[in-house]
């Protein structure tokens, strides 16, 4: 795989600029899925009358890939958006390629003005005043993988879907997000699921190793078999070799060990991080590149509050074409911008993550992750900067230290960096709400980590 350590382009204080949207510019969009499709649907909203080109890679219209996990038996058909979200492509861009992928973006500078050409894999080159790069995100395969199955399209959701049967021996590798809302769909159709995880609990990257351990209990619960602190030494079509020697049959293996952007293919032209990831700024503008833009998965994004916050949220892809459309015709920003969004129906159980957690904050838990509390149906976790709260965090006394707590009437108000909501829909549209206000969450402990009272009520 290509190296992605490339250094930005060097500073031109007399840079050409891109030319403002107007009625006779025009502007391709690459990449099919949802941030694609939402980004020619905001083109139009917004009122931009120009040429708009959408290049696709699967040679099917956009459509949602959440449902393919979470869904995958009982959603057979895949979850198109211009039936979900009312964005039909055909009707609103004026070229629609959906099996031909763009291959290379190139600049071209002339007259003091910046413009772009994208080349496909047919050889087709396309003109544009501004290119949107939404191609969001590949799989990740190792090496000697090859007889792991993935679940990243449709036809992978359809193969799968089509392996599945009682008493079928599945191997997920990868606890993650998409392993863990496989794991429980397979177990409660019949198969004999075991999960493979490299680290000491489920989720450990995403959502720490304090919450990972709360969600680990819910395999056997659902019925499947989880294995921490396992490495992969090899992967066959018929099974899995751990380091330890230990061997797992299978009839399917499925690989769910993460996604990274797919942006190999910008290699020399787009300056791109350690990750592969196309860093832009609030309205989603690739610095020094004027008219270049990136949203979705393939961005990462600064936001006034919280800083760079990676691609991979659900709701970037929904919300920061909007974000980005208002910007390529000169609006102002509109705020602080929505929180970053993940949701996930997994082994029986609905989460909903706000905001992004750090590696060392402390976790503050409301309710009981063991089994629930009176009166209150799930649990919550609190994400809180570590060393901004005084002694015995849990009991929300105490006094108060650092930038992000300070006294208040009845109790403390502490900044949470992120929450976690576990089967508790009545507290997602309130802490949603209180995010997307101004980008970041106050919080009296007192009332919050009280399960007896409303968390509404919590909120700043």
């Amino acid at each position: 795989m290509a190296s992605v350590e490339q250094a930005p382009p060097a500073p031109q204080p007399s840079a050409p600029s891109a030319p403002a949207l107007g009625p006779s510019s025009s502007v391709v969009v690459v990449g099919a899925g949802l941030a694609g499709a939402q980004t020619v649907g905001a083109l139009r909203r917004q009122g931009f009358a120009g040429r708009v080109t959408l290049l696709g890679a699967e040679g099917v219209p956009p459509y949602d890939r959440p449902p393919l996990s979470k869904e995958l038996l009982s959603r057979p058909g895949p979850a198109w958006l211009a039936e979900d979200l009312g964005v039909d492509v055909e009707a609103l861009a004026d070229e629609v390629c959906l099996a031909d992928p763009a291959v290379r973006v190139e600049r071209h500078d002339a007259a003091g003005r910046a413009s772009w050409e994208v080349t496909t894999r047919a050889g087709e080159r396309v003109a544009a005043d501004h290119v949107v790069l939404a191609v969001g995100s590949t799989p990740l395969l190792p090496g000697g993988w090859d007889g792991a199955r993935l679940l990243h399209t449709v036809d992978d959701a359809e193969a799968l879907r089509g392996a599945l049967r009682p008493g079928l021996r599945l191997v997920v590798v990868g606890a993650g997000w998409i392993g863990a809302e496989i794991a429980g769909v397979a177990a409660g159709a019949g198969a004999r699921v075991t999960v493979v995880e490299a680290a000491p609990t489920p989720l450990r990257r995403q959502l720490g190793p304090v919450v990972g351990a709360h969600l680990a209990p819910w395999y056997a619960a659902a019925g499947a078999e989880l294995v921490t602190g396992a490495l992969v030494a090899e992967v066959r079509p018929d099974g899995v070799r751990l380091a330890d020697g230990r061997e797992l049959a299978a009839d399917v293996v499925l690989a769910a060990v993460g996604a990274r952007p797919a942006t190999d293919w910008l290699d020399g032209a787009v300056p791109r991080d350690a990750r592969g990831s196309v860093r832009v700024d609030a309205s989603g503008a690739v610095p020094g590149l004027p008219g270049l833009w990136a949203v979705g998965d393939c961005a990462t994004r600064e936001h006034p509050v919280l800083g760079a916050v990676p691609g991979g949220h659900w709701s970037a892809a929904l919300h920061d074409p909007d974000e980005t459309v208002a910007a390529m015709l000169g609006a102002a920003p509109a705020g602080p911008g929505h929180a970053p969004y993940v949701f996930s129906q997994q082994l029986g159980h609905d989460l909903a993550l706000f905001g992004v957690p750090a590696e060392d904050d402390e976790v503050l838990v409301r309710g009981d992750p063991a089994g629930g509390t009176s009166g209150h149906d799930g649990w919550v976790a609190f994400y809180v900067p570590r060393g901004s709260l005084g002694d015995d965090p849990a009991a929300g006394s105490g006094p108060a230290s650092g930038p992000t707590a300070e006294p208040a009437p009845g109790g403390r108000v502490a900044e949470v960096r992120a929450v976690l909501l576990v089967d508790s829909p009545r507290d997602v549209g309130p802490v949603r709400k209180a995010m997307n206000r101004t980008g970041h969450l106050r919080v009296d402990l007192d009332v919050a980590l009280d399960p007896t009272r409303r968390l509404r009520d919590a909120l700043r």
